[in-house]
């Protein structure tokens, strides 16, 4: 998918709009319909050349009338006044100590990004507003140290954030809080975000940042489970840079609170937004709180997948060609790799029962998806289903990727004699001259 086909939808942009690109984002749209996305862009990320591409990416998301939330920061706003003036602010991120001289600086710079925001917004007839329904408190004395102006979200008023999102209104959040005797603390842009997005039962949290997602021990984070996060942060948190550790901390707070989806994604991308939202493969890093992939039973409408997924593949003659009414035939035998609802992946469990014996066949994963242990894992489902249902040898016929099977899987090379009468003559019949793979199946324990 690329963004130009994206926002061809919402501006008329003058680019060539594949079928297929609309269908993988029109496949989310009952999903996301109506659901609230909390955006928490970095400070530097408005002022990048590709923040005017981001907003327009925002009105894509309006148009398929998905709500939005917008959280910036301030670091880099108050980093460049400090510059200009030649002070040194006490604290950039909102968890220092935020004295007199760095409050203003941050008022400044929030308002000055705030505006920059509504200005974009406005570009793309999307109505917004600043509202004040951040309630802070002093984030007070921590072993000795008064932190003066730094505040701590204390509350949020979300009965007024759904009033405008009902209205069709993108709220913008300033790092700002205030008390009730309306005195104004500099406060974390990601502490709001998550609490936002909590709050709201938000269905994602996408921090728009400058990296390329959460980074742990020099290599990206792509897809995680938030207990695992949890445990890495927990037991190797040098494994992050201070930043790093941050994001991710929060990222398990939004998880425990409730957000079932937690994105990290580069901001200077042209199309990170829209690909980690309309593709379930994505740019950036993933961390999700519940079942993320699954692997279930086919159904007769999936016959139009399993054909999209493997057509790549019969037309290179690693699969053999099955039609529509062979695969219909046959659906109980087929399963589905789902990533966040989407078929990524199939296989197919032929049983022989007089043999009591079962063909692993149809196994494909699609390129966005290879190299993620996918097709090991759909290996060992049917393999356990092949034991579940009695069957104890388990053969696969592959023409290019029977080193796969012998190397990863623990099949070793057979003949055609091995081969069921029926399925020997189909193989006969084909001419492909597969080579036949074996695997004994120890019976399922219990």
């Amino acid at each position: 998918m690329t963004s130009c086909v994206a926002r061809g939808i919402v501006s008329g942009a003058n680019c060539d709009v594949k079928l297929t690109d609309l269908r993988g984002i029109l496949q989310y749209v009952p999903q996301f319909r109506e659901k609230t996305f909390v955006l928490a862009v970095d400070a530097g990320i408005v002022g990048d050349e590709n923040f005017p591409t981001l907003l327009l990416d925002v009105a894509l998301l309006r148009s398929l009338n998905i709500r939005v939330v917008l959280v910036h920061g301030a670091a880099e706003g108050i980093r460049a006044l400090a510059g200009a003036q030649r002070i040194e602010a006490s604290d950039l991120e909102g968890t220092g100590v935020t004295d007199a001289r760095t409050l203003e600086l941050a008022l400044t710079a929030a308002n000055r990004l705030t505006h920059e925001i509504l200005e974009g917004l406005s570009a793309n007839d999307l109505r917004a507003a600043c509202p004040n329904v951040i309630t802070s408190h002093p984030l007070g004395i921590i072993q000795g140290v008064d932190h003066l102006f730094t505040g701590r979200v204390e509350r949020i008023d979300i009965e007024f954030l759904q009033s405008l999102l009902t209205l069709g209104v993108v709220p913008i959040l300033p790092p700002l809080g205030f008390d009730g005797d309306g005195k104004t603390y500099r406060v974390n842009s990601d502490d709001v975000a998550v609490a936002v997005a909590a709050q709201l039962k938000a269905v994602k949290l996408i921090f728009i940042t400058t990296q390329k997602g959460l980074i742990y021990r020099d290599q990206p984070i792509r897809q995680m489970q938030v207990s695992e996060l949890q445990r890495i942060v927990q037991q190797d948190s040098a494994g992050f840079t201070p930043e790093m550790l941050s994001r991710a901390q929060r990222a398990v707070q939004a998880c425990s609170a409730g957000v079932p989806r937690v994105h990290v994604i580069d901001g200077g991308l042209e199309e990170g937004l829209l690909a980690e939202v309309f593709d379930n493969h994505g740019l950036g890093t993933l961390i999700h709180a519940n079942q993320y992939e699954s692997v279930r039973p086919a159904k007769k409408k999936d016959v139009r997948a399993i054909l999209r997924l493997t057509r790549q593949a019969v037309a290179s003659a690693e699969l053999v060609r099955r039609t529509r009414a062979t695969i219909e035939k046959q659906i109980d035998d087929y399963f589905i790799f789902e990533i966040d609802g989407n078929p990524v992946a199939c296989v197919a469990l032929h049983v022989f029962p007089d043999q009591r014996t079962g063909e692993l066949a149809s196994l494909y994963v699609s390129p966005a998806h290879e190299n993620q242990g996918i097709g090991r894992k759909l290996t060992h489902f049917v393999e356990d289903r092949a034991r579940a249902l009695g069957v104890t040898r388990l053969l696969a016929l592959s023409t290019q990727a029977f080193t796969y099977f012998q190397s990863k899987a623990g099949f070793t090379e057979g003949t055609p004699d091995d081969l069921p009468p029926a399925r020997r003559e189909r193989y006969e019949q084909s001419g492909r001259k597969s080579k036949v793979l074996v695997k004994p199946l120890a019976p399922s324990p219990g």
